[in-house]
């Protein structure tokens, strides 16, 4: 995909969108950081805004409601972009964890880089 103006606006407006979730903990690249809209010189790592659809990848605090949670980040989205809004919900991590500026994209975004502990937690599923 040919990123433009008009798209780097996008990815980084439904970022900012999802972040500002109640329960959302950050935006998640995937476990090898492969989710992202790649932009002249940088990434919008978690959001995928595609020609069909706009998927968004996040991590969600321990105390939100997870089918609520996405709901509320495919209803912000939905306000930005006029066409289908796939959310995955990649991790759950505690609250604490949990920061607009941060993106995991590890398949253990709580854990340093090079740990050999797995999160039990695949490619995320989609939130019904």
């Amino acid at each position: 995909m040919t990123a433009s103006p008009a798209g780097e606006d996008v990815a980084d407006r439904v970022a900012a969108a999802v972040t500002a979730v109640p329960g959302v903990a950050f935006l998640h690249g995937g476990v090898f950081g492969e989710i992202g809209t790649y932009l002249p010189g940088r990434r919008v790592a978690g959001v995928a805004v595609r020609d069909d659809a706009t998927e968004v990848h996040i991590a969600v605090t321990t105390d939100a409601v997870v089918r609520e949670t996405a709901d509320a980040v495919r209803r912000a989205v939905r306000a930005i972009v006029d066409k289908p809004v796939n959310v995955l919900v990649q991790d759950v991590v505690p609250p604490e964890q949990a920061s607009p500026d941060r993106v995991g994209d590890t398949g253990t975004p709580g854990l340093e880089h090079g740990s050999s502990e797995s999160s039990g937690f695949g490619g995320g599923t989609p939130a019904p």
